[in-house]
């Protein structure tokens, strides 16, 4: 059997870690650079990310942090993946790090998942910025 793939990626993001955990876990501003869905930092918390043409996905929070780990589950009964969201105080900004695991390599679809989720995650994680709104000074 073929190891479970593993896409990991890192970005920075001009701004502290508070505000990007609000883009990662306010549904609104989830929706506005991924997908709509009801995500909560909540660990049993289930939900649904709307993927369009791939349908909506069923995801379960799996380990909470505040401002520092959100994992959840991601297609399960059908790629049985998991994403992890690690983010790290960096400067005045933050060191996003994702880490989507579990990917069968041996099947067709999971294999197909893989490289279009490889090859569609930088750009995905390049929109996160634009999407925290900025403060008033």
């Amino acid at each position: 059997m073929t190891e479970p793939g593993i896409i990991r990626l890192t970005q920075f993001i001009h701004h502290p870690p508070a505000r990007v955990w609000q883009a990662l876990t306010d549904p609104a501003l989830h929706a506005r650079w991924w997908a709509s869905g009801d995500v909560k930092a909540e660990v049993g918390h289930r939900f649904s990310l709307d993927m369009g043409k791939w349908g909506k996905q069923a995801c379960e929070v799996i380990a909470m942090e505040p401002e520092r780990l959100l994992k959840y589950s991601f297609a399960p009964g059908m790629l049985n993946t998991t994403i992890t969201w690690t983010l790290e105080a960096e400067g005045a900004g933050t060191r996003l790090h994702l880490e989507h695991s579990g990917f069968d390599l041996d099947s067709p679809m999971g294999k197909m998942a893989f490289e279009g989720m490889g090859g569609g995650w930088p750009g995905v994680l390049g929109r996160i910025e634009q999407a925290i709104p900025a403060v008033a000074a």
